[in-house]
């Protein structure tokens, strides 16, 4: 009888009895093919584990905001990733969708689990006015914009 193995980021994360634990997936393979591409191919294998939290909770919050990934990285944090069009006027809605998907994990994440990282990833061409001041209301509600891809110096 082989030891049993650790669980990875996100399934150690979430509580057991979750329903989300049945849609978690290994490595990437919780992301829509074409947003791989967000995350830069020398570390995509540090992901241990992902959720397309969009999906898992669209039944549930189908007229609430929702955050598209959870991915459990391999230094034991969770990273949310959120492709999104990065525009001055998408500020606000990137923030209702942290703050959403912080109330609807409410319930399934364990007693001091928390998202470690939220990562901004420009789903097209960036139009930011005041950049500044972008990157400024974006650190006061714990977000990065991160640009195209989320590369190593975005990780631990």
């Amino acid at each position: 009888m082989s030891p049993p193995t650790a669980l990875t980021p996100v399934r150690d994360a979430l509580c057991a009895e979750s329903e989300l634990q049945a849609k978690v997936m290994d490595g990437l393979g919780a992301m829509k093919p074409n947003d791989k591409s967000f995350i830069e191919p020398a570390i995509r294998s540090r992901f241990q584990d992902s959720l397309d939290t969009d999906q898992a909770l669209i039944e549930e919050y189908r007229h609430d905001h929702r955050w598209d990934y959870l991915l459990g990285h391999d230094s034991q944090i969770l990273i949310a990733v959120e492709p999104h069009s990065a525009k001055t006027d998408e500020i606000s809605e990137v923030i209702r969708k942290k703050d959403s998907l912080q109330q609807q994990l409410r319930s399934h994440l364990k007693d001091g689990r928390v998202i470690s990282r939220w990562l901004w990833v420009a789903s097209g061409r960036t139009a930011f006015q005041k950049v500044t001041q972008v990157q400024t209301k974006l650190s006061q509600h714990g977000i990065t914009f991160v640009g195209r891809q989320v590369m190593a110096k975005h990780l631990p």
